[in-house]
Order: structure tokens, then sequence, then C-alpha cells
């Protein structure tokens, strides 16, 4: 059952909807066990994720996941190129 209210279930984990769609969605899982399980649970996870203090995702955890994928050969760009104002310039002879 692939219906737009399973693709809720995400916001709705994460409190994001209107009031008359959550109300929707809640209705639509009274009798759809699987939809409601699903909501119960991820909603209980976001909850978990946002009120726990261990998880903080900082500079050093950032450094460390772009260390990883360095380490498997993986090639990530960082932003833009270096300017070519930044480049030496040769002098110019005819």
């Amino acid at each position: 059952m692939n219906t737009i209210y399973e693709k809720l279930v995400d916001m709705y984990a994460g409190e994001e909807l209107a009031e008359d769609l959550n109300a929707e969605l809640e209705e639509l899982a009274a009798t759809n066990p699987t939809l409601k399980s699903d909501m119960t649970s991820l909603r209980a996870t976001v909850s978990q994720l946002q009120n726990s203090d261990d998880g903080a995702y900082t500079e050093e955890t950032h450094a460390r996941i772009l260390m990883k994928i360095y380490a498997r050969a993986g090639e990530m760009q960082q932003g833009a190129p270096e300017p070519i104002y930044l480049q030496y310039q040769l002098p110019m002879s005819g």
C-alpha cells in the first residue's frame, strides 16, 4: 500500500505537518496497523535523537567522516575550485 500518507510519515515523525493533515494521518493510522507502527516508532526515534546530547554533529565529527571517506579512496570536492586569481600568472612575451 503506497499512498501519499505513507510518504508523509517522516514529516509526521518530525512534527512538521499542519494540524489538519496530522489529524488526518492519525485517523488513517487507526485502521492501518502497519502505518500506525511506522508512525509510532519513527516519532519515538526522532524524539530520542532530538533530546540526545551524545549525538551532536560538530566540526570534529565532520572531519572524522571526511577522513573515513578519504581513507576509502573517495574523492569529495569541498566547495568551488580554487579561483584563477590565486594562480601565478606568467608574463606574456612575444
